[in-house]
């Protein structure tokens, strides 16, 4: 485990750019509470984030596909129909 974890870091510091970015004092804050422990730095906050946006947003391609494929081949129903169903 511990071999794991010096590799992990030897290859996290090899590629490493130091740079300074302003916060509002609310996001800082935020980040700070999306930490999975206190140890953890702010760019793995924002790693996670980014690999989280691109995993959504790769599903959510999915689904739009899906739903555009069901709207060609009539799956839906209008909002009148379902007002209709529901009684109003």
């Amino acid at each position: 485990m511990a071999i794991a974890i010096y590799i992990d870091t030897l290859i996290h510091s090899i590629h490493v750019a130091t740079t300074t970015i302003q916060l509002t004092s609310k996001l800082k804050k935020t980040l700070e509470s999306m930490k999975l422990h206190p140890r953890e730095t702010y760019n793995d906050v924002l790693e996670r984030i980014l690999e989280d946006l691109s995993e959504l947003n790769e599903e959510t391609k999915r689904d739009i596909e899906q739903a555009v494929k069901e709207i060609e081949a009539g799956k839906f129903k209008t909002h009148e129909q379902v007002k209709a169903e529901m009684g109003f």
